[in-house]
């Protein structure tokens, strides 16, 4: 959804209603009424969605009399992404913030201000919402965090961010089954986040736990696959797990973490070997880069999982790459690799 098809006069209101359907009523007034800009986008995750949200700096109030009026009685949590946020509820302030996340209820009032990084720019934000009752903490300890910032630089928190900006950047590519798993594991590292933040851990259900446990491995290994040390015996015992526990875990995924390891070695090294910006990089320096400390085992590990050598892929994927710019129309509609007279 885009304010581009709404006359500048009525933008604002117009994203002041689409705030009031997607997430909940509120006021909001900005100083760039004459050329407020705003986008939105939403996606449903079964019990759970996820929006993404644009728009110029404003200040929004979602009053006692809006509660009455709609309250989906549920728990949102923002991540902002460009520009600076402050929310205000339940006694609480979260002070300008940019890169974390807060978490609100729509059941109470609170204030909010969105502030660009310069002049003219706008704020980028992504909220995922879901009910109430959906979380597994007591409501009486979620209260305390309300409006509080929630680090996204680290830890659990880095974890929860990231699963976000994925969900908002490809979830849309699922299909409705997975976008219902992608909406319950995203609960679940909410509320580890959450039981983190309160050290309440041990009121999440075993299930949860295991959930929000692979995503933090799958964060480890993500973050680490350069580590020519990253053994599934690593990421055990950083995770204080034993190996069989580990294996355990990842059973029921249809591969086993050396396999799934080396899996994504592979497919970073591919991408990077069909890379033409990275065609004077040498093979062995690109395999080393993502952990491969052996080249005749690489080579082979790699024909065997793509049927053609590293050289002969990236001398395949750099002819194509060349072929479709030449390929390319020109600016005055004519292909690159051919001029008219």
């Amino acid at each position: 959804m885009s304010a581009a098809a709404v006359p500048a006069s009525e933008r604002l209101d117009w994203f002041t209603d689409v705030i009031a359907h997607e997430l909940v009523p509120m006021a909001i007034r900005s100083e760039r009424g004459r050329d407020f800009w705003a986008e939105a986008s939403v996606l449903d995750l079964g019990g759970a969605q996820v929006s993404s949200f644009e728009f110029s700096s404003l200040h929004s109030l979602r009053t006692a009399a809006h509660v009455r009026s709609s309250d989906p009685e549920q728990y949102q949590l923002g991540l902002v992404t460009t520009g600076s946020m402050s929310l205000a509820q339940n006694r609480n302030e979260s002070g300008l913030f940019s890169g974390d996340m807060v978490l609100w209820d729509t059941s109470r009032p609170m204030a909010s201000d969105a502030v660009p990084d310069a002049d003219g720019g706008r704020v980028r934000a992504i909220v995922l919402s879901f009910p109430r009752d959906a979380m597994p903490l007591r409501g009486a300890r979620v209260e305390r965090l309300l409006a509080h910032r929630i680090a996204g630089g680290h830890g659990m928190g880095a974890i929860l961010a990231q699963y976000m900006r994925s969900l908002a950047a490809h979830a849309a590519d699922c299909g409705p089954a997975e976008l219902n798993r992608l909406g319950t594991v995203a609960q679940d590292l909410v509320g580890a986040c959450l039981a983190g933040q309160l050290g309440t851990q041990e009121e999440l259900s075993p299930e949860a736990r295991t959930r929000a446990l692979l995503e933090r491995i799958e964060a480890f290994v993500h973050h680490n696959l350069g580590d020519p040390d990253l053994t599934p015996s690593a990421v055990a015992a950083r995770h204080g797990i034993s190996l069989r526990h580990l294996q355990q875990l990842f059973r029921d995924r249809g591969e086993t973490v050396a396999a799934g390891i080396r899996r994504r070695r592979l497919e970073r090294c591919r991408a990077d070997l069909a890379d033409p910006g990275l065609l004077t990089t040498p093979v062995h320096t690109v395999a080393r880069r993502w952990g491969f400390t052996n080249a005749s085992v690489f080579s082979r590990t790699f024909r065997e999982a793509y049927g053609t050598s590293p050289t002969e892929f990236r001398h395949g994927a750099v002819r194509e790459a060349l072929a479709r710019k030449i390929n390319e129309p020109c600016a005055c509609g004519t292909s690159g690799g051919a001029a008219r007279p």
